[in-house]
């Protein structure tokens, strides 16, 4: 079934098709339309699930924490501060291995008080052990739920489907919403080893000693380094069912470009459209769009961009004191393989647009330095 639904609601009905068992969450802008659909499936008994109204985020993710916990199939949705709110109990959640699954809408964060489109919310919980995946399109968002439960259930770390505010969360485009058999069949019910029953009492999450508490991490951290292997796997197995691709990222023009962006979310689709147009003018330049942030798909970024001649990255974040957070991954993972030059870009801080004259001014940039004049490039800022 095709439907012209906006960004949230494609969170919205990857949640039920996904059959999630227990919601719980709170509103905030722009985030909202995401869990009112929720409440309403909920309501009309399309989606068989608890609905849990809380009075905050914190509480919202304790709720899940407790449901994960007794084995059910969890979900929620929120959007800058109130993900910030949650940030103690993204740590609980992660190291408890629950893979609680999150849609979280890119919003910048006060003060000044804004409700636009910036990635420093859900990378600044970028360290909680949470999965990251950022979306490009409607679709993209609603199979990125589905496949986040595949990989979270399968792996026991939480997952954020995470997509930008307005441009992509009010937006709407034409969804195919796939069969609830086909679905089943790709996802099974959540069964976990171990969960909070009367029946086989177990303890959660208590006192651990150094004796133990290291080796806990560790294998969180193992456990993440099989995460880019394993969307591979599943990314294929959903194409083969429904005939989309969800891999660690999209690789567009990239085979014999010189020059390739390095993107995210949807300035991942601008780009497209600016490759294009500059590819037409003769220049050879490629889009690499990161879909999997955490854990950071080393080894394939490392595939597609030491061949390059340069590297320019576009980042609509910033780590104060620091460098926009895709730029320093990208650095990371091409250290000491490759010797080509990046160049870090920083555009659309507080929902500024980045459009497909964005991107040429980039790539006129980089294709006229021979390296960077400074570790940020600022674009767009009025002076």
């Amino acid at each position: 079934m095709k439907k012209v639904i906006m960004g949230n609601h494609a969170l919205s009905y990857g949640a039920m098709l996904a059959r999630v068992q227990v919601i719980s969450a709170y509103p905030i802008t722009p985030q909202t339309q995401v869990v009112e659909l929720l409440s309403e499936m909920c309501a009309s008994k399309a989606l068989e699930a608890q609905f849990i109204k809380v009075e905050s985020e914190h509480s919202a993710m304790a709720a899940l924490i407790g449901a994960s916990l007794a084995g059910a199939r969890t979900f929620t949705a929120t959007s800058a501060h109130g993900l910030t709110l949650m940030h103690e109990l993204l740590h609980w959640a992660a190291g408890g291995r629950l893979p609680i699954v999150m849609g979280n809408i890119n919003r910048a964060l006060a003060p000044g008080w804004n409700i636009w489109a910036d990635q420093n919310d859900s990378l600044s919980q970028r360290d909680t052990g949470w999965m990251q995946f950022y979306c490009a399109n409607n679709q993209e968002v609603l199979d990125s739920v589905i496949q986040a439960y595949k990989v979270a259930e399968r792996l026991y770390i939480p997952a954020m489907i995470i997509l930008d505010a307005f441009s992509l969360s009010h937006t709407y485009e034409v969804v195919d919403i796939p069969e609830q058999s086909q679905v089943d069949a790709y996802l099974p019910p959540f069964k976990p080893a171990f969960r909070l029953t009367p029946d086989e009492p177990h303890a959660f999450g208590g006192l651990t000693s150094p004796d133990y508490y290291f080796e806990l991490r560790y294998k969180l951290q193992k456990a993440m380094e099989n995460v880019p292997e394993i969307i591979e796997e599943t990314g294929r197995e959903y194409e083969k069912k429904f005939g989309r691709y969800l891999g660690a990222v999209e690789a567009y023009q990239v085979d014999d470009a010189d020059l390739i962006l390095v993107t995210s979310g949807t300035a991942g689709s601008t780009a497209k459209v600016a490759v294009d147009k500059l590819r037409k003018r003769g220049l050879k330049v490629g889009n690499l769009r990161i879909r999997l942030f955490r854990p950071f798909p080393f080894e394939i970024v490392r595939h597609y961009l030491r061949r390059a001649k340069k590297v320019a990255v576009v980042d609509r974040n910033i780590s104060y004191g620091h460098h926009g957070i895709f730029y320093q991954e990208t650095k990371s993972a091409l250290y000491g393989f490759s010797s080509v030059p990046i160049f870090g870009f920083i555009a659309g801080l507080g929902g500024r647009d980045i459009t497909p004259e964005t991107f040429e001014e980039i790539i006129d940039y980089t294709f006229s330095h021979e390296t960077p004049e400074a570790e940020i490039i600022w674009i767009g800022v009025k002076k």
